[in-house]
């Protein structure tokens, strides 16, 4: 599975508790498009969050989001790790 790092712009002022409440709801839904998110962060004042998740594809993170309420600005692929 490839793994993706998406991005939501606009999320300023976000506090640890909406991240956590955001994080719970992709995860509540992710088995419906074989998608797994496993990290969140955020930067409330800049009012970025970025995911990391394993999934099929870009759309299928996607999907989660929308179904989630959070669409994704930005969704890159991560060929390589260390």
């Amino acid at each position: 599975m490839a793994e993706f790092m998406d991005i939501h712009h606009g999320m300023k002022g976000i506090t640890a508790e909406q991240l956590r409440e955001a994080h719970n709801a992709d995860l509540a839904i992710e088995g419906q498009e074989n998608v797994h998110f496993t990290r969140a962060w955020a930067d409330p004042d800049a009012g970025d969050v970025f995911c990391l998740s394993e999934a099929p594809s870009a759309e299928a993170v996607q999907r989660v989001h929308e179904r989630a309420g959070h669409k994704a600005d930005e969704i890159h692929p991560v060929p390589l790790t260390i």
